[in-house]
């Protein structure tokens, strides 16, 4: 027996297999009458298919594009349709031609409110990686000409003098920029032609791994069998070879030290459980949190540090520099939502906000800073859900939304023992009875001062804040 087209008809299968559809299906004759829709179709305007059957398609759908078809008598293509509350659907309708007469239309579509979702989720995703990626020209931003001037001017100086390009070590405190400056070392030996301009740029940071064994097989490579499991396998150096390692987290290295001081000082590399020499052409970058000085052997040291590149902490930054910065991402958050929503954003911080976040102490150095004038912004923006079709938005960020609960943002002693700059208990008791007394945080701060505090009047609005005061 052979299944037959006419079968499904005659059997209702056609119908049963139009509602297992994940689309909604609608039909109509030429005055525009259903005269047929599906499962999905029906659910999605909370009815049964048969009490729609017979019914103008106007009555459930006041927007069919089915409408338009029977009008001009063509197909229209992924119509994408506003309807009823949030639901949202794309729509292809075609008209129905039988024996060259035409006798009406038929829609497929789907519901694509779960994509747009998606779609916004993406872009938010996209929004945040953008915020948060690497910086890769603070430097042209902040302290060019100020406290970054000579660091600037040497590491260039590394790769650009006469004598050739020399190894260095970068030292600095998290988020100050080594990993920036060690790119900013690599460009500039491309553009003094010290390096090919397709030479590589390898990086690496040795304290990721849970002991030396595992960066050292990363670095210098390994032979089958030097260790269980092992195969053969190049490493960095090999790979850099041309070009600039670099090393973050150098003091990691521990007892492999030894090795990476035979590869300076001879040009050669063994990998793990080899004996064969290997040559490599090397520009090594060194960089660390800790005093290499004192964690590298003493050979090693003297070798890297040709030149010693120190890069201050954001909190030995001048204001003008951290103002400039404070700018800079301003602009980097009001570009990204731009790019990846057509919308022209303006922000503003109120003199208060800006005093409080240039005066603020900050142990992760640039990336805290960031994260804290990111954060601001989230908090006064209104939610893309709430901005309809505005194509400008302008959003005034106010005390209210610095996200200052993060206590360490505030002053410290480099010690880490706190001043009597903190809203501890005796303090809260203080400010909780000047302002019963009708005082704001300004005259607040002021008065604290009689008492050994010096607490800033942002501090006080916060911990106001915090107490719904």
């Amino acid at each position: 027996m052979h299944l037959h087209l006419d079968d499904l008809y005659r059997w209702g299968i056609l119908r049963e297999i139009l509602d297992r559809s994940n689309d909604g299906i609608n039909i109509v004759d030429t005055d525009g009458i259903l005269i047929y829709s599906n499962r999905v179709s029906a659910d999605y305007v909370n009815q049964k298919a048969e009490n729609m059957i017979g019914t103008h398609i106007a009555k459930y759908y006041p927007n069919a594009v089915l409408l338009q078809v029977l009008d001009k008598k063509c197909a229209i293509l992924d119509r994408k349709i506003h309807f009823i509350g949030t639901k949202k659907y794309i729509v292809s309708s075609y008209p129905i031609y039988i024996q060259h007469q035409f006798m009406g239309a038929y829609s497929i579509f789907r519901d694509i409110r779960e994509i747009d979702a998606l779609n916004q989720k993406i872009k938010y995703l996209q929004l945040h990686l953008k915020l948060n990626e690497p910086e890769k020209d603070v430097f042209s931003i902040i302290g060019n000409l100020g406290s970054l001037a000579q660091v600037v001017a040497k590491a260039r100086r590394s790769v650009a003098s006469l004598g050739g390009p020399r190894h260095s070590i970068i030292i600095g405190e998290s988020g100050t920029g080594k990993t920036m400056l060690a790119n900013l070392i690599y460009d500039f030996a491309i553009e003094v032609k010290a390096i090919d301009k397709k030479a590589p740029f390898i990086e690496i940071n040795c304290g990721q791994f849970t002991n030396p064994d595992i960066a050292a097989v990363e670095i210098f490579g390994s032979e089958e069998g030097a260790y269980t499991g092992a195969k053969q396998k190049k490493g960095l150096f090999e790979q850099a070879n041309g070009g600039i390692l670099f090393l973050d987290e150098a003091h990691a290295l521990k007892h492999y030290q030894t090795m990476l001081l035979k590869a300076v000082e001879s040009g050669k590399i063994r990998r793990i459980g080899g004996s064969k020499e290997i040559p490599v052409d090397v520009i090594i970058i060194a960089a660390s949190t800790k005093n290499l000085k004192e964690e590298m052997l003493p050979e090693l040291y003297q070798r890297l540090a040709q030149y010693e590149l120190y890069l201050p902490s954001l909190n030995e930054r001048s204001i003008v520099e951290k103002k400039a910065l404070l700018q800079y991402f301003i602009e980097k958050y009001t570009s990204a939502v731009e790019e990846l929503h057509g919308i022209r954003y303006r922000v503003e911080f109120s003199k208060e906000v800006e005093e409080a976040i240039l005066k603020a102490h900050y142990p992760r150095n640039i990336r805290q800073f960031r994260d804290i004038v990111n954060c601001s912004i989230d908090a006064a923006a209104p939610l893309i859900s709430d901005i309809a079709d505005e194509k400008e938005i302008f959003t005034k960020v106010g005390l209210e939304h610095l996200p200052f609960d993060t206590s360490d943002v505030y002053h410290q002693k480099p010690d880490g023992v706190h001043r009597k700059d903190q809203v501890d208990e005796e303090a809260g008791k203080l400010i909780d009875g000047y302002r019963k007394m009708g005082y704001g945080p300004r005259v607040i701060s002021k008065k604290l001062l009689e008492h050994a505090y010096h607490i800033e009047f942002y501090q006080v609005a916060y911990y106001l804040k915090k107490q719904g005061i």
